[in-house]
């Protein structure tokens, strides 16, 4: 399976175009780093990716065809900012299940602690509501994810447990990957290719 971006343009209205004709394929076992300072399109494009932005030209193929527009979603985003992914109305153990009940492994690879599930997404910092957002993520259907800059706000240690837990299920799934980060280092060292995506602003 490979998820497909061809000739992805993106502008708002009559303003300049934030980019123009953006190429990227991710096969399925593939880690894609997407490398540019802030404000390049990188978050859009990803947007545009995983289907919740429809306002483009160009086409986005999952193997071969049209994204599915209904049931779950098998290209998965993490946001940078986990508070704007959840609904401040359910507790956290809801927001969790959402789209499958992730097992105790998972939760103990990304260090989530039981106690969490019966908090409100307030009362979770950044950092912990980040990983509640991964795990939901990581269902049995997700064939690709898409981590736009999602360990920004982490501490060191926690930033490379999670990539751990993350890049083992995937490898063991055989998921295509999508990296987003102002990290070159980081990128050339879990990524099997990187784009720099400032060659696609014009």
């Amino acid at each position: 399976m490979m998820l497909e971006a061809h000739n992805i343009s993106k502008r708002y209205g009559r303003e300049q175009w934030l980019f123009r004709e953006a190429n990227v394929q991710v096969k399925q076992g593939e880690a894609v780093g997407l490398l540019g300072p802030s404000g390049c399109g990188k978050s859009t494009l990803c947007r545009i990716m995983s289907g919740y932005d429809k306002e483009f030209e160009g086409k986005v193929l999952l193997d071969g065809r049209p994204l599915p527009s209904t049931g779950y979603r098998p290209i998965q985003l993490i946001f940078q900012h986990p508070e704007r992914a959840v609904n401040p109305r359910w507790k956290v153990g809801r927001i969790l299940s959402e789209g499958w009940q992730p097992d105790e492994e998972l939760l103990a690879a990304l260090d989530i602690h039981p106690a969490w599930l019966e908090r409100w997404p307030a009362e979770l910092s950044g950092g912990e509501l980040q990983r509640i957002c991964i795990a939901r993520a990581l269902a049995p259907q997700t064939r690709f994810f898409i981590a736009d800059e999602m360990t920004t706000m982490l501490d060191a240690i926690t930033q490379a447990r999670i990539w751990k837990a993350v890049l083992g299920l995937a490898e063991q799934r055989k998921m295509g990957l999508v990296i987003v980060s102002h990290d070159r280092h980081l990128l050339n060292r879990i990524c099997t290719r990187v784009i720099d995506f400032t060659t696609y602003q014009k």
